[in-house]
């Protein structure tokens, strides 16, 4: 494994890298907010010099939920930094999750919409996790219709995806909330974790902290733990484990991803903060999932994540994401105040020194979503410059305390 250095201690106590972190932050927030805001509703996605891609279609460029929640979420984060300009994206976003996501006729949000309608007009918990994270986010910063959205998304994840007798979110509906099929999924339940947590902060509804601790506890302390501390992504109705499937590479790929383990690890120590440190597994649980998954997904002869993994460790795609290292920069972040092991500063400097080296586009702004083999940015999966989130959220996770979100961190400041 190539050298990495470690002298100097504790690197996000050090003046010089904090202030690093926050330039990098706000040239993300600068690089969406000059090029996002579609002026007929909702956000462009952007293409690689930050302009909006070209629409696909005659109705106009699609717009995912995910990705307008996202935007929302981001930018009340921008709004607790003090960036002007933040809370005209926040209204925008938020007057589109209500005017044009929201199915009016029978409740829940579309996955996707253009112009014209609903593209795909499936009810899928992964997104309606992020309708909650936005509406949580959007309570922070005082928006006024942000106790509406969540008493609506509340009412729907609990009436139509939550599952009580497993403890967990089933997965997707038609428009008319018919089920479409019977796969189970972690990834929308990792994010569920994270919204309702959020909720929690927010509310203080103990009930949102219940249903997280239910979550993680089938999906790592049930499953993940059993398998070696490797997360399973895909499920059948019964919740058992479904090592065939392969589905939609950029949400429900064959195998392992590393980039959720490393998520679910920052995501479990939050969780026993939140729970006042009263399930005493959630800590051990979290550093065995990130070291564990450093040790098996982490290329070390050129750095970076895999992106997923066979079960038997061995790359399935071996492409570079940008978001694992995301996640890895922020579990590292985390894990290394609650407990001071120097693997987690070791790793914290390795990922960043990567993600600078790589991921980071110094020329045109952003970070570049995938790369290949070599290291050389390509398209085979996302276009252009995808996401604000995962990358923002690696820049600022490390300047607050780990017992919480970075909008309860930063609304304390």
């Amino acid at each position: 494994m190539p050298w990495i250095g470690t002298q100097g201690g504790d690197l996000a106590a050090r003046p010089a890298h904090r202030d690093w972190l926050m330039t990098q932050a706000c040239d993300l927030i600068g690089f969406f907010r000059r090029g996002a805001l579609n002026p007929s509703g909702g956000f462009f996605a952007l293409d690689d010099a930050g302009g909006p891609l070209p629409a696909s279609g005659p109705g106009g460029p699609v717009r995912h939920l995910h990705e307008t929640t996202r935007m929302v979420h981001c930018f009340a984060i921008a709004h607790l930094l003090g960036l002007p300009g933040s809370d005209r994206m926040i209204g925008h976003g938020m007057a589109f999750l209500r005017q044009r996501h929201r199915d009016r006729a029978q409740g829940g949000w579309f996955w996707s919409v253009d112009d014209a309608g609903p593209v795909d007009a499936t009810k899928q918990a992964y997104g309606h996790a992020f309708v909650l994270l936005a509406a949580s986010s959007a309570k922070v910063v005082g928006h006024p219709d942000a106790d509406a959205l969540i008493e609506d998304a509340t009412a729907i994840l609990n009436q139509r995806f939550w599952d009580e007798a497993a403890g967990a979110t089933t997965e997707e509906y038609g428009a008319d909330w018919q089920p479409l099929g019977s796969y189970r999924g972690q990834n929308s339940n990792m994010h569920l974790t994270e919204a309702l947590m959020a909720a929690y902060e927010a509310t203080a509804e103990p009930d949102y902290l219940r249903k997280a601790e239910r979550i993680a506890g089938l999906i790592i302390d049930r499953h993940a733990r059993s398998l070696g501390w490797r997360v399973a992504e895909h499920f059948r109705a019964d919740w058992s484990v479904d090592r065939d499937y392969a589905g939609d590479p950029m949400f429900r790929p064959a195998g392992t991803t590393p980039g959720h383990a490393l998520e679910w690890s920052r995501l479990l120590i939050q969780l026993w903060e939140l729970g006042g440190r009263r399930l005493s597994w959630l800590p051990d649980a979290a550093r065995n999932l990130f070291l564990h998954t450093c040790d098996i997904g982490w290329d070390r002869e050129t750095g970076g994540f895999y992106y997923t993994l066979d079960w038997n460790d061995r790359p399935d795609r071996a492409d570079r994401y940008w978001w694992p290292c995301a996640e890895g920069i922020a579990a590292a972040a985390v894990l290394r105040q609650t407990g001071g092991d120097a693997r987690f500063e070791a790793w914290y400097r390795r990922i960043w020194d990567f993600t600078a080296s790589h991921l980071i586009d110094t020329e045109r702004g952003g970070w570049f979503p995938e790369l290949d083999g070599d290291l050389r940015p390509i398209s085979a999966v996302f276009r252009g410059k995808p996401d604000l989130y995962h990358a923002l959220q690696a820049c600022l996770i490390p300047l607050l305390p780990a017992d919480g979100s970075i909008t309860r961190g930063l609304s304390r400041a």
